[in-house]
């Protein structure tokens, strides 16, 4: 595998690992099945498509709590960018000769108990996708997938605030 490729593995998974921060149905199975962000912590040599497949995995959660609660910001809007942040990936993917991995997130995500601990969730999603982000900015990659993680991150860094903003008003 060449090197550009070996990148682009890595990024398909680190894109897919991006909502690792999300509800699990227990810890365990979710660090084993090797989902969103948490499923990348640690890992070093990932390749590019390993990286963006970890990126792509963040929308699930959220639909799911808005699915129980209703269409609430912020998780209406984060939704909508998570959908931007797939057409972006997807880009690459294509631009790469990769395509799209299955979306399978929906068997890790669970829902949290109230919209209180949803947005609990939410902040430490964003919080480990920030994580991931800044760790596979630390590799050298090609300039085009070094942009869509930094894109990433920064949006990452919004939903945070966003998150936290929310979850402000039941303290």
């Amino acid at each position: 595998m060449t090197r550009l490729s070996t990148k682009i593995v890595f990024l398909v998974v680190a894109l897919s690992t991006a909502a690792a921060g999300l509800s699990f149905a227990d810890s365990a199975s979710a660090h084993d099945a090797d989902f969103g962000a948490r499923g990348a912590e640690g890992k070093s040599g990932l390749t590019v498509e390993q990286m963006l497949t970890y990126a792509i995995q963040a929308r699930a959660e959220y639909q799911l709590i808005i699915e129980k609660y209703g269409s609430i910001r912020p998780f209406t809007n984060i939704v909508a960018a998570e959908q931007r942040h797939i057409e972006w990936v997807t880009e690459l993917l294509d631009e790469y000769g990769y395509s799209l991995p299955k979306d399978t997130a929906h068997m890790y995500v669970v829902l949290p108990e109230d919209l209180e601990s949803s947005f609990e969730t939410g902040v430490q999603a964003e919080i480990d996708n920030i994580a991931m982000y800044a760790s596979f900015l630390r590799e050298d990659l090609p300039d085009d997938v070094q942009d869509l993680f930094e894109r990433l991150k920064g949006a990452s860094e919004n939903h945070l605030r966003a998150f936290r903003n929310n979850l402000n008003r039941y303290n």
